[in-house]
C-alpha cells in the first residue's frame, strides 16, 4: 500500500505518451510540492507549459490537503476542477474519480508524499506516481513524515 507503481524524476516526465503507454486516461494531481512549490500560488513557467500540454490530452483533477482559501485562489488561476481539504489519504479520491468519470485503473494519482498521495491512490486502486518535492522548505510536520517515508520511496518493480 505504501509503494508507488512509478517514480519519476520530475512531474515534467509525466507526458500524455507516458500515460497512454500505461492505459491511463486521467490524472488526480496533488498541489503543494507536486505542481507548485510549497507556499506559492503562481505556477513556474515550465510547469505552466507542461500543464497546458497535459490538459489538452487528459482530464486533470486537483486534490489537496491545502487550506480551502488558498486552494480556491490557485484553482481559479489554473482553471482546473478539484477540492480541498481532501483529507488524504482517507477521503477525496473517490470524489475525484467520480468527477473524472473514470475507473481507478484508468487514473494516475500523482504526488510527492507516500502517506497521503501514494497510500490514498493505492487504497482506491489507481496507478500511483511519486515525484520528488519541488521545495525542501515546508510545514514541520511534513518534514518529519518524509523521514518516515524514506524506505518506501521506490516503485514496485522498476521505475514505471
Amino acid at each position: 500500500m505504501f509503494f508507488p507503481k512509478a517514480v519519476l524524476p520530475s512531474l515534467l516526465h509525466l507526458t500524455p505518451a507516458w500515460l497512454r503507454e500505461r492505459g491511463l486516461k486521467g490524472v488526480i494531481l496533488d498541489l503543494d510540492n507536486t505542481l507548485l512549490p510549497y507556499g506559492e500560488e503562481d505556477l513556474p513557467a515550465a510547469y505552466q507549459a507542461w500543464l497546458e500540454a497535459l490538459r489538452g490530452e487528459v482530464p486533470i483533477y486537483l486534490l489537496s490537503n491545502a487550506l480551502p482559501e488558498r486552494f480556491a485562489r490557485v484553482q481559479t488561476k489554473l482553471g482546473l476542477p478539484g477540492h480541498a481539504p481532501a483529507l488524504k489519504p482517507w477521503l477525496g479520491f473517490r470524489r475525484a474519480l467520480k468527477a473524472l468519470g473514470l475507473s481507478p485503473q484508468e487514473v494516475a494519482v500523482v504526488g510527492d508524499q507516500i502517506f497521503t498521495d501514494v497510500l490514498g491512490g493505492n487504497l482506491v486502486g489507481a496507478y500511483t506516481v511519486l515525484v520528488p518535492p519541488l521545495r525542501e522548505g515546508e510545514f514541520f510536520y511534513t518534514r518529519f513524515i518524509r523521514m518516515l517515508e524514506t524506505p518506501f520511496r521506490r516503485p514496485r518493480g522498476g521505475l514505471g
